[in-house]
C-alpha cells in the first residue's frame, strides 16, 4: 500500500502524521511511503531522515494526495483540500466530524473512507489515540490558563501558587477524563486550589486516590457546576463524549455571573466546546473576552509544541496505521473492533453514531459496512 504524509496546512498547525521511525515500520512491512517536502520542519524534522528510513519526499501536496491509498494527518482537511479526495481513498487523521458538517458532507459526497483518531475505542472504552494528545492539552491548560490569569491578558491577575500569606488561585476543572485528570495533577503541583467535577464516581475516586486526597472531587451537576465556577479563577473545561458534540455545560447566564478577568480554557472545543460563549480561536490569536471572562479555545492545543506532540501522536497511531495497511480496511475493521468504531464515513454513509446524531444524517451502521 502506497501511505501519504502531507505537510499540515491548517493555520499554525506544526505537527506532522509520521515520524522516520514510523516510516521504517512501514517500510519493513513492504509499504510505499510518500512525504511532501518539509512536512516535518515544523516539528524539528528535517526531510533528510525521511529519506533515510526509506521515504519517498515530494515537492507536491496534490501528488501525495493523488498517489496514497492511505493519507495520514495529523487535523482534518480543510476546504481547499476538498478536491483532491477521492473515492478510493483511506483518510486517517482527527477529525471531529460531530461539529463539522460541511467536512462530513463532503467526505460523503466523495465516498472516502475516513476514519477519526478520536473514535476509535477499546472494549473498556478508552480512546488510545486521543489519549497522548488529551494529556498534552491538560498539561497545558494549566500552563496557558496562568497566563491568561495574568494582567496585561485581561485576566485577574491572580497568581496560581498564591504567595507566602497570600491564598493560591482556585482552579476548577470540568471533567476527569485524561486531560481533566492530567491538568489535576499540573494544577496541585503549581500549588492551586483545585476542585474537578465529573458524573463518574470511579474517575473522581481514582484522581483523589492517586492526589492523596489534596484534590477536592465533586459530582456533575448543575447546581455544583454554577457554584463551583463561579468561585474560581481558572476554570478547565475538559468534557468528552466520545465522537459526539460537546454538551454546553456553562450558558451565557452562568458565564456573566463569574469574577470579572476569570480565565476559561476550553480544551473540548475540537468537539464544540462546553460553553455558549466558546468559539475557536488560533495560537496567533488565543485568547478573547465575553462577559468579562478571558477565554482560550485554541482547537489545536497540542500544536503549540509540536516537536513532543508529533512524537507522542506516532507512538500511538502507529500500530493501527500499519494494521490498516498490511491487512485493508475490511480485514482489519473485521480483526480490531477498536479501529472498526473509528469509521466515520465510507462510501457516501456516515457510519459513527455520535456524528450521525449531532449533524442530523442517517446512520449506516460499521456491522452493516463490514458484514459483521
Amino acid at each position: 500500500m502506497i501511505i501519504g504524509i502531507p505537510k499540515e496546512i491548517k493555520e499554525e498547525e506544526n505537527r506532522v502524521a509520521i515520524t522516520p521511525a514510523g516510516v521504517s515500520a512501514f517500510i519493513s512491512h513492504g509499504h510505499q511511503v510518500l512525504v511532501e517536502k518539509g512536512a516535518g520542519l515544523g516539528s524539528g524534522i528535517v526531510d533528510r531522515p525521511y529519506e533515510a528510513a526509506g521515504a519517498t519526499v515530494i515537492e507536491s501536496s496534490s501528488e501525495v494526495w493523488q498517489q496514497a491509498n492511505l493519507l495520514m494527518k495529523v487535523k482534518e482537511p480543510l476546504p481547499e483540500e476538498i478536491h483532491l479526495m477521492r473515492s478510493d481513498l483511506i483518510l486517517f487523521a482527527y477529525l471531529h466530524l460531530a461539529a463539522n458538517e460541511s467536512l462530513t458532507r463532503a467526505l460523503t459526497k466523495k465516498k472516502v473512507t475516513s476514519i477519526a483518531y478520536e473514535t476509535i475505542q477499546l472494549e473498556d472504552n478508552s480512546l488510545p489515540l486521543l489519549t497522548p494528545m488529551s494529556e498534552i492539552a491538560g498539561r497545558l491548560s494549566l500552563q496557558v490558563g496562568a497566563w491568561c490569569l495574568q494582567a496585561e491578558n485581561g485576566g485577574r491577575g491572580v497568581l496560581l501558587g498564591g504567595a507566602s500569606g497570600v491564598r493560591p488561585g482556585k482552579v476548577v476543572i470540568l471533567g476527569a477524563g485524561i486531560s481533566g485528570s492530567t491538568a489535576c495533577q499540573v494544577a496541585a503541583g503549581m500549588g492551586a486550589h483545585v476542585n474537578v467535577l465529573d458524573v463518574n464516581p470511579s474517575k473522581l475516586r481514582y484522581i483523589h486516590d492517586i492526589t492523596g486526597g489534596r484534590i477536592t472531587t465533586l459530582m456533575s451537576n448543575r447546581a455544583n457546576v454554577e457554584e463551583e465556577v463561579v468561585d474560581a479563577d481558572l476554570v478547565v473545561g475538559s468534557v468528552l463524549i466520545p465522537g459526539a458534540k460537546t454538551p454546553k455545560l456553562l450558558s451565557r447566564s452562568i458565564i456573566k455571573l463569574m469574577k470579572p478577568g476569570t480565565a476559561f480554557v476550553d480544551i473540548s472545543i475540537d468537539q464544540g466546546g462546553c460553553a455558549e460563549t466558546s468559539h475557536p480561536t488560533t495560537h496567533s490569536h488565543p485568547i478573547y473576552i465575553d462577559e468579562g471572562v478571558v477565554h482560550y479555545c485554541v482547537t489545536n492545543m497540542p500544536a503549540a509544541v509540536p516537536n513532543t506532540s508529533t512524537y507522542a501522536l506516532t507512538n500511538a497511531t502507529l500500530s493501527y496505521g500499519l494494521e490498516i495497511a498490511d491487512l485493508g480496511v475490511m480485514k482489519s475493521m473485521h480483526e480490531n473492533p477498536a479501529l472498526a468504531r473509528g469509521l466515520n464515513t465510507y462510501q457516501g454513509k456516515v457510519t459513527h453514531a455520535g456524528v450521525s446524531t449531532a449533524l442530523g444524517i442517517g446512520l449506516t451502521t460499521v456491522e452493516e459496512v463490514i458484514g459483521g
